[in-house]
């Protein structure tokens, strides 16, 4: 099952969705980009604040796709693939406020149980049988550029 080829789209789409992670990195480490950026953008596309807001987006988002995951079953597979693709949304908002580190350590944890969710929806056939491969790219190099603002 891991051997099954991600789509071209969706992994370009997939490491494409990485770049605010990255560019929060970018603007921690070089002052020259974080001044552009202030400049161009404004302050809340900088440093952590964009990893962390972006991060909370996307795991919100996750939430809708294990929803649209969730379609695909019936009775209470259906009912508890619902009630579980509400976690990632949830864990977002009640867990990322307090400050950039404990919302980054938030963060952290909310994708790796995603990770979870993804691997149970998966081994349920209701996601493609490439889905776990591209949620291992995205999820490690999300983590990767979370940790450095927990730590």
């Amino acid at each position: 099952m891991f051997d099954a080829r991600i789509p071209t789209s969706a992994l370009l789409l997939g490491l494409a969705g990485l770049l605010p992670f990255i560019w929060g990195q970018v603007t921690i480490i070089s002052d020259p980009a974080a001044a552009l950026t202030m400049e161009w953008l404004g302050p809340r596309f900088i440093g952590p604040y964009v990893g962390l807001f972006y991060g909370s987006v996307i795991l919100s988002f996750m939430s809708g796709v294990l929803w649209g995951f969730a379609t695909q079953a019936e009775g209470r597979v259906a009912a508890t693939g619902y009630a579980l693709s509400t976690l990632p949304a949830l864990w977002a908002f009640f867990m990322t406020g307090g400050g950039p580190t404990s919302a980054a350590i938030a963060l952290v944890a909310g994708y790796i149980g995603l990770l979870g969710l993804d691997w149970l929806f998966w081994q349920q056939g209701l996601a493609p049988a490439w889905w776990m491969k591209l949620r291992l790219i995205l999820t490690a190099g999300v983590v990767a550029s979370l940790l450095p603002i927990a730590f």
